[in-house]
């Protein structure tokens, strides 16, 4: 009789966060935090926007009504795009969808904007994702998962742009883990 794998640990967010999954996926350990954080403060505003409307005596069911729907909205402007990574994938979830590229086939990888950087990874079959590069600085096993699938690709000769921007990355986050080993330590 064959055994059944539950449906939770079948896609790619139903994993504990931050530890591999059956098929050796692995999440952003801090998005559960993140996400419950944008719930708190979307719900602080719309319970302290209807308190402070209903103390002033103007509190109509309409308001109410706006000020749930700004609520929401709050919610939805602060909760974080949910990433994962397994061997030669790396996917990006949002609120409405999921996007995915093979890490192994990379055509270009870069970063946008000046005051919120996102790094945009493209791949050869016409896939495309974008994310906050912190996500990769707070989890080194998602960026091990990037580098492996990176490598591949420019030992493959796909990828095109991005090698510099790749390489800078690399550094950053090598150099954050060493600072924490040693502050671990108590060598700093």
């Amino acid at each position: 009789m064959e055994r059944r794998t539950p449906r939770s640990a079948r896609t790619p967010g139903g994993w504990r966060a931050g530890r591999p999954g059956p098929d050796g996926a692995t999440g952003d350990r801090h998005w559960r935090l993140d996400a419950r954080s944008a719930g708190f403060c979307a719900l602080g505003f719309a319970g302290l926007t209807l308190l402070l409307d209903w103390g002033s005596g103007g509190l109509t069911v309409p308001r109410a009504d706006l000020w749930a729907v700004l609520g929401v909205l709050l919610f939805t402007v602060l909760r974080p795009p949910r990433v994962s990574a397994g061997d030669g994938w790396l996917a990006v979830r949002g609120l409405v969808r999921e996007r995915r590229v093979c890490t192994d086939a990379l055509v270009e990888v870069r970063q946008d904007g000046s005051i919120a950087i996102r790094l945009v990874l493209r791949d050869a079959y016409g896939g495309s994702v974008a994310f906050d590069p912190g996500i990769l600085v707070a989890n080194p096993l998602l960026w091990h998962r990037l580098d492996a699938g990176a490598r591949r690709s420019r030992e493959r000769g796909t990828l095109r742009q991005g090698e510099s921007t790749l390489r800078l990355l690399g550094e950053r986050i090598d150099g954050g883990t060493a600072r924490d080993v040693l502050r671990a330590s108590g060598l700093e």
